[in-house]
């Protein structure tokens, strides 16, 4: 690792050089520095002061060389349930993380998950390298609407769906009002929150426990057709609709 000199486009700092890579944020890519998951030259780098010069020095992520020039990656994945998502477990668990290793066949560096899904929830979860936008998704001033397909024990009334509509009072307080159709067999909802469980405690509110529960859609992304466990990157025109 160099030093500054007078005059010269590099050094830069390290979390700028990740950032423009793709891999992260500024913010994530000292939150990656600091978790012990960036090396320069073979060594680990928690000192977010550190500069590099991207034309001489061996920066990598995960063990995955990072190429000045490399792009953010968005991915989404049909998450099945009994998958944790996180992209580390200390007790071995299966991990979104070794799902998209699997079936890549690759690791993808500062790759993480936007938002959560529990781990008896399945459907459309995106994964990707750029922070800036999985802030812009998770934060509830943004307000991205989630759809889920639900399995409910018990059938619902036209009052208890209403309620749904409208927004239902949980222990954290009311729910903002939903979007919500019921077919005699199948509950979808689409809220705009991201509460714990939510889902889930919406539906028992209204006396009408999860039997199952599947997310279809994301902001503007559809899960469509992709089959459970597997994944694709995202196209040009839906990470622009993002």
């Amino acid at each position: 690792m160099r030093t500054p000199h007078e005059n010269a486009h590099y050094p830069q700092r390290l979390q700028k050089f990740l950032a423009r890579a793709g891999i992260a944020s500024r913010r994530g890519s000292e939150n990656l520095m600091t978790a012990g998951r960036v090396t320069v030259n073979g060594q680990v780098v928690r000192e977010l002061g550190v500069k590099i010069d991207p034309a001489t020095d061996v920066v990598a992520v995960d063990g995955k060389t990072v190429a000045a020039d490399s792009k953010p990656t968005y991915l989404m994945l049909n998450k099945p349930t009994g998958v944790l998502t996180t992209m580390d477990d200390p007790h071995g668990r299966p991990t979104v993380a070794q799902l998209i290793a699997e079936t890549a066949g690759k690791d993808y560096p500062g790759l993480f998950p936007v938002g959560r899904l529990d781990l008896d929830t399945s459907g459309l979860l995106l994964m990707t390298t750029d922070g800036d936008m999985g802030y812009k998704l998770t934060h509830p001033k943004f307000e991205h609407y989630k759809t889920y397909e639900i399995e409910v024990r018990g059938s619902i009334s036209p009052a208890s769906l209403k309620s749904l509509q409208q927004g239902v009072m949980l222990e954290d307080g009311m729910t903002a009002p939903a979007q919500a159709s019921y077919d005699g067999a199948a509950l979808t909802l689409s809220i705009r929150e991201g509460r714990n469980r939510q889902v889930r405690r919406m539906c028992e509110a209204i006396g009408h426990p999860v039997a199952s529960l599947h997310r279809t859609h994301f902001a503007t992304l559809d899960l469509g057709n992709l089959p459970l466990g597997e994944h694709r990157h995202l196209s040009d025109e839906e990470v622009a609709q993002l």
